[in-house]
């Protein structure tokens, strides 16, 4: 089989792959500008609450642009390995190259680099998404990824995660990724509602649901881990094997539960221990309002005086002759 124009004939010209996902960037996108807006209006805000105000608001977007973004993300489990392995079919055509494999709750991304990306007369560079979320059907994107000739490392680990594939993890991991993408809805729902209840006189509530969030984000860390646990196929290129562990959005998730759960704790501590204080950080107490009203005063207004003071001091600039009626007609 011979080369035409620096590739095989029977296959398109190889596409270049979108390094990140675009979903979460828009997602960390909006979170970044509301952050900027609230910064911006921030020197309006007096008194010991802007502070506490900034750390709340930080604090809060933080929790929710990482319930809604690793819904999208593609890392909750990962992989790679170095080997040396077959090109395409049909060519006995060798290289090495980096094999990834991305495993999210919609689908899996198997990504493909040449050490050194140029090889054979091609750029090895691939990153092919894989879905297989409840409406979509894995066995016709194998199919149009095999019609589309993809290099057989991509097309070897993806076929380990279709229906019939003997390693029989694809039902697993299909199942566990919607009832995770599911439980995260769910936390982003209960943390709207927390912010609503914070923002109100009705701050314990608000403590419920914090902790609803991070019970709902750890319930979603075992939904997942229920795939994770399965047997997994041995991936093997030679005798190196692709081993995976947990993945980034996996950790940040444990991480935000976590804080969810130390937060909701810490505001049903402090609303039973000093609760005067726990208003003041929510800027609901009349402490905080108080300082902002001497603060919009300013130093300039002086308190007024006393009437008492003045009539006394009317009276001893009075002359000595009307004090001394005053003291005859007593007599």
């Amino acid at each position: 089989m011979t080369l035409f124009d620096g590739s095989f004939p029977f296959y398109p010209n190889t596409r270049t792959p979108f390094p990140f996902n675009t979903t979460s960037v828009v997602i960390i996108s909006v979170f970044i500008t509301v952050l900027a807006t609230f910064i911006l209006i921030l020197p309006g805000i007096r008194g010991k609450g802007r502070f506490f105000w900034l750390l709340r608001v930080v604090t809060s977007l933080f929790i929710g642009a990482v319930i809604l973004s690793v819904n999208f993300t593609r890392d909750w489990e990962i992989g790679r390995v170095t080997a040396n392995t077959s090109y395409k079919s049909f060519s006995r055509a060798m290289v090495n190259a980096d094999i990834g494999l991305h495993i999210g709750l919609a689908g899996v991304n198997v990504t493909l680099v040449g050490n050194p990306v140029n090889q054979i007369n091609e750029t090895i560079n691939y990153n092919e998404h894989f879905a297989w979320p409840l409406g979509a059907d894995y066995a016709c994107i194998y199919a149009d990824s095999l019609a589309k000739g993809l290099p057989s490392p991509i097309l070897y680990v993806a076929e380990k995660f279709s229906r019939h594939s003997p390693c029989g993890v694809h039902s697993q991991y299909r199942i566990s990724g919607h009832y995770t993408s599911v439980t995260l809805w769910l936390a982003f729902c209960t943390w709207l509602i927390s912010n609503m209840l914070f923002s109100m006189p009705i701050l314990l509530y608000g403590s419920y649901m914090i902790l609803l969030t991070a019970a709902l984000l750890i319930c979603s860390l075992l939904f997942f881990s229920v795939a994770r646990n399965s047997p997994m196929c041995t991936i093997r290129f030679g005798p190196a094997s692709l081993q995976t562990v947990y993945g980034a959005s996996f950790w940040l998730t444990l991480a935000t539960g976590l804080l969810c759960f130390l937060l909701g704790l810490g505001v049903i501590f402090l609303n039973s221990v000093q609760p005067e204080k726990l208003k003041l950080v929510f800027n609901l107490s009349e402490e905080g309002k108080e300082e902002e009203e001497e603060e919009e005063e300013g130093p300039a207004q002086q308190p007024p005086r006393d009437k008492a003071s003045s009539s006394e001091q009317d009276t001893l600039l009075a002359p000595l002759s009307e004090h001394c009626k005053v003291m005859v007609t007593e007599l």
